[in-house]
């Protein structure tokens, strides 16, 4: 029987990456994946094929503005087959990908369900025979499922997950959301953009609520304009289907029974790790509601065992910060120097439009942990590429320290704010002062300059605002 370095289960973004992280240092790595195609959720039904079709939805905002643009386009219309077919296109041909960064790293693939069967060693299952695979070391990477609400059963026809709202046959006429976290406000952009009547149903006070308050009011201003229902302290408790619609019934923010009725229904209340069925209630392993306590270097309790990703107990949920995870993980076990993961830097994007970007605290975690908070605004109202896009709606905000300078936190909703939040992302990495960003030279005419702007503003000498 081969003895490997290195086993990994799950072939998503932090456990491919992992591999093949693991094979340019050197590890004999083998990773184990149930489903035939690498990727995982990421990948096959989560990251990219969402960003597909939000990218499809903003072409298609852009070509019914056309007139602003100087074009004239008649009879436009949107063929659905063809853009689920690029969807599918794209996800096999980066599926593929991995595959081939396999055995350029030479990392080995088996399929099946692999699950911890004893101190260096996991089973593998397929097709009813077991077979088993010894290393060194186990790296979990099994990811997450989609949560739904007690009593809410997801039929996969009428109430939705991610994985089902990707591959409808048609465009809805009306989606109620029940949720408005990144998934929920994506699927909300997404599917008005293409037409469908769209309510967001949100428990608590306001929507996309792990962002700056004053992030979450600007996107449901914008949401709301673009024709979205959105009702907030929406507690819901009960869904009815019959053959045409789903109701939704919920208690509104006053206490009063309501309801929303749709053709379908997305489930998008959070996820859940994907840790039942591998035998880790034998390990020394600490369990938290289905997640797993790591160390630094995504260690375990359990000697040998590491865990990175959706299931890693206290992180965000989030495909580069599982990718890192891994990097950091198989680092340390070839022995050399690895920089754990600092939440703190993992920046968030959510690709609805408005764009949102932001990395660090918020105004309100910045004073709440003691700091002397000094902030910036810039709006994009002020900057000449946004204006070139048609896209004034959103701002750039500051959070810094007023004493020393020190950048706390940066707040982008508007155009390409998950690309301009790299900059910040930097800035928070290396520890930079608002007077190092001032200093900082930035490209003319482009949307990034908008962050000089911001930086500025935090002195209150911003140029074009």
């Amino acid at each position: 029987m081969a003895k490997y370095d290195l086993a990994i289960i799950g072939s998503g973004p932090g456990g491919y990456v992992a591999a093949i992280r693991a094979g340019q240092l050197g590890l004999k790595t083998v990773l184990v994946e149930k489903d035939a195609p690498l990727g995982g959720t990421c990948l096959l039904i989560g990251c990219i094929p969402t960003k597909v079709l939000l990218h499809h939805a903003e072409l298609y905002d852009h070509m019914k503005r056309a007139g602003d643009f100087g074009f004239e386009l008649k009879d436009l219309k949107v063929n659905w087959p063809a853009i689920l077919a690029r969807k599918d296109k794209i996800i096999f041909k980066h599926s593929k990908g991995i595959e081939f960064l396999f055995k350029k790293n030479k990392v080995e693939r088996v399929q099946g369900f692999g699950r911890w069967a004893a101190p260096g060693s996991i089973s593998v299952e397929k097709d009813g025979k077991t077979t088993e695979i010894q290393a060194a070391n186990i790296l979990l990477a099994t990811g997450s499922d989609a949560r739904s609400l007690p009593g809410i059963e997801i039929d996969g026809k009428v109430v939705l997950t991610n994985r089902e709202i990707l591959s409808l046959p048609e465009i809805p006429k009306s989606l109620v959301i029940v949720g408005s976290g990144a998934v929920g406000s994506e699927f909300a952009s997404i599917y008005t953009s293409f037409g469908t009547q769209v309510t967001v149903l949100e428990m608590l006070p306001r929507i996309v609520p792990l962002e700056d308050e004053e992030v979450s009011a600007e996107l449901a201003k914008a949401l709301k304009k673009r024709g979205i229902r959105i009702e907030t302290g929406a507690k819901v408790e009960s869904l009815k289907k019959d053959a045409k619609c789903a109701t939704v019934t919920y208690q509104d923010k006053d206490g009063k029974a309501q309801s929303a009725v749709a053709e379908k229904v997305l489930m998008a209340v959070g996820r859940r790790p994907v840790t039942e069925g591998l035998n880790l209630e034998k390990t020394r392993a600490r369990m938290e509601r289905g997640f797993l306590h790591a160390g630094p270097y995504q260690e375990t309790d359990e000697p040998g065992l590491y865990a990175i990703g959706d299931i890693v107990a206290g992180m965000p949920q989030l495909a580069h910060a599982a990718s890192m995870e891994g990097i950091v993980a198989v680092t340390h076990m070839a022995g050399k120097a690895a920089q754990p993961v600092n939440r703190a830097r993992i920046p968030n994007c959510t690709y609805c439009e408005p764009q949102i970007g932001s990395v660090g605290l918020t105004e309100r975690a910045a004073r709440e942990g003691g700091h002397d908070v000094q902030v910036g605004k810039f709006p994009f109202a002020g900057n000449s590429k946004a204006t070139i896009l048609g896209a004034h709606e959103g701002f750039i905000k500051v959070v810094a320290d007023a004493k020393y300078g020190e950048v706390l936190g940066v707040h982008i909703i508007g155009p390409l704010a998950t690309e301009v939040i790299a900059e910040a992302v930097t800035a928070l990495q290396l520890e930079a002062t608002v007077d190092d960003m001032m200093a900082m030279i930035h490209a003319h005419p482009t949307v990034w300059e908008a962050l000089g702007d911001g930086f500025n503003a935090v002195r209150g000498m911003s140029i074009n605002a």
